[in-house]
């Protein structure tokens, strides 16, 4: 504030001795105003939003990454030798066992199977002829026209002929099959590859270096193979030691299978196979899940989220995780207490069933527990809390 100056004259009357004293009480009436704050009216308690944990009997599961693998994989690779004349399948198609998928030209081996015929037929007729020869020579040994010796030879003789039939017929059977490899059939149901030789080449049906001419995979019912950390099979052991939990070793356990992109489970298999040994290098265990693919759809080599029965179904209570809040290296939740004042309370956690959060430890069934409003929530402060509106609320 200025500071007023006051002339000399001033003094010199009553009147004006009665107008300082006015002047000056003004004055510092407005001073006292200036230093004085004006008053803030009360602040009103913040609204959240509360409700009490939902309680339900759930199942803990262990995720896993899995990758799908074919129950039987099948290299198709030429058994005889010779020029491919058909190409039977399409490149990509689902085949069933018994389908045409190569033919090899059986002309030279259609012509030796003939040959080997003509070989076993051969065999039989010496085996006729040995045996009258023999007939023969055993009536006359009887009157001794003939000497024992002779008897022997013709003995000999047909059991020679006998060997020379059992010869001619592996030598027709092979060349039988020889002409049935030529039509190069699918072993098993499963969808073949793109074709790797054409119409025209030749391919070496050799033991070793036979040509490769497609693969197949089955598809239903599929594999999918994970690995899972030694914590996790000493928790899901001590469970059956425990008996709260079957062994996927003798029980084929539920699984849940989430493929890539999808939020939730979309397929359910069963276990079928836990490995005798953990990986030294990795320190996991390889295990199996047998997963029906009835549409096809899954392919194998590719990947997914395996989810493993990992409980016995227990009591517990879940909150969403919206209602959750971190304090530095622990998880809390905010409690609305009798007197509407905010407590926090720190909580152990569980994994999501449902869309909701499992609370495993620090929380009571009758906690009035925030959901929304977080942010205006202080502890120690009161807050005025209201349920939450129902789902799909509005006039009706």
């Amino acid at each position: 504030m200025r500071s007023h100056v006051i002339p000399n004259g001033f003094w010199r009357s009553g009147r004006n001795k009665s107008l300082l004293v006015f002047v000056t009480i003004a004055v510092g009436s407005i001073l006292t105003a200036c230093d004085k704050p004006a008053q803030q009216p009360a602040a009103s308690a913040p609204p959240v939003t509360v409700a009490q944990p939902t309680k339900r009997t759930v199942t803990d599961w262990d995720e896993f990454t899995g990758r799908f693998e074919a129950i039987q994989q099948v290299q198709i690779r030429a058994r005889v030798t010779g020029f491919v004349t058909g190409v039977e399948f399409k490149d990509g198609a689902f085949v069933k066992t018994g389908d045409l998928l190569y033919v090899i030209d059986p002309r030279q081996y259609e012509a030796a199977a003939e040959q080997a015929r003509a070989q076993l037929a051969d065999a039989k007729a010496k085996i006729e002829l040995a045996e009258r020869e023999l007939a023969r020579a055993e009536q006359l040994i009887k009157t001794q026209a003939v000497a024992e010796t002779i008897v022997d030879q013709r003995r000999q003789q047909l059991e020679s002929a006998q060997a020379a039939v059992l010869q001619a017929e592996g030598a027709l059977r092979r060349a039988e099959l020889d002409v049935e490899f030529t039509k190069i059939k699918s072993p098993i149901d499963g969808r073949v590859s793109r074709h790797l030789v054409t119409v025209g080449n030749l391919v070496q049906g050799s033991e070793s270096g036979a040509t490769l001419l497609t693969s197949i995979v089955s598809l239903d019912p599929i594999h999918v193979y994970f690995d899972m950390d030694e914590s996790i099979y000493l928790k899901n052991n001590r469970l059956w030691f425990e008996g709260r939990r079957p062994s996927s070793r003798d029980t084929p356990n539920p699984v849940q299978i989430i493929l890539s992109g999808e939020t939730k489970p979309s397929r359910e298999g069963t276990m079928d196979f836990l490995d005798n040994r953990l990986d030294i290098g990795t320190g996991t265990l390889r295990g199996r899940a047998l997963v029906p693919n009835q549409d096809l759809s899954i392919l194998p080599g590719q990947f997914a989220r395996v989810r493993v029965i990992g409980s016995a179904p227990y009591e517990a209570l879940l909150l969403p995780d919206t209602a959750i809040a971190s304090d530095q290296s622990r998880k809390i939740v905010f409690v609305v207490k009798d007197d509407d004042t905010v407590e926090a309370k720190p909580v152990t956690l569980g994994p999501i069933d449902g869309g909701l959060r499992v609370v495993r430890e620090g929380l009571l069934p009758d906690d009035r527990v925030i959901v929304e409003g977080l942010q205006r929530a202080r502890i120690g402060a009161k807050v005025a809390p209201h349920a939450p509106k129902p789902a799909g609320g509005g006039k009706s």
